[in-house]
């Protein structure tokens, strides 16, 4: 099992870097750029991304980082390696509570009931659509970004903590 603790310490940055970096992107450019055009495309838009995101590309990185962290945990504590297993299992703690659920019950209903939306050609009644979507979906993304990215973090000086552990 020692063996295969760096692989998967590794594996734990990449995936939940990988998330954090999905959320992120949400945050700096897609939101933005669809804030800025006309609200009908933007439910357009959202509409489509949000019907494409279940994918097997997508499903390892969401889905598993929990997972991946919490056995990257295991070994570490198997090889009595308490700081970085606790870092480890904190992690994805924190990704699990503050990303993974807050999608599963606030993103992932709000993206559904936005589905069921049929663009009105009305403008004004687009951007009521829109912005009442846009504002509170974007909090709630935030959220998940801020968590992810705390996520990383502790991944980072779990790992940090078994090379100052190996010296």
């Amino acid at each position: 099992m020692a063996r295969l603790l760096m692989p998967m310490s590794m594996l734990s940055l990449l995936s939940i870097g990988a998330i954090f970096g999905f959320f992120y992107a949400w945050i700096c450019s897609t939101m933005w750029g669809l804030d800025a055009t006309q609200p009908k495309v933007a439910i357009t838009a959202m509409q489509a991304m949000n019907a494409s995101v279940r994918n097997p590309v997508f499903f390892p990185a969401f889905f598993l980082t929990p997972v991946i962290l919490a056995v990257t945990a295991f070994i570490a504590a198997n090889q009595n390696l308490m700081r970085a297993a606790v870092l480890f299992f904190a992690g994805g703690a924190l990704y699990f509570v503050g990303a993974l659920l807050v999608t599963a019950l606030v993103n992932v209903p709000m993206n559904e009931a936005l589905a069921q939306v049929t663009v009105p050609e009305d403008s004004d009644a687009a951007q009521d659509i829109w912005q009442a979507y846009s504002a509170p979906w974007q909090f709630w993304n935030t959220l998940r970004t801020i968590a992810s990215g705390g996520a990383l973090v502790l991944t980072g000086l779990a790992i940090f903590s078994l090379r100052s552990k190996a010296a």
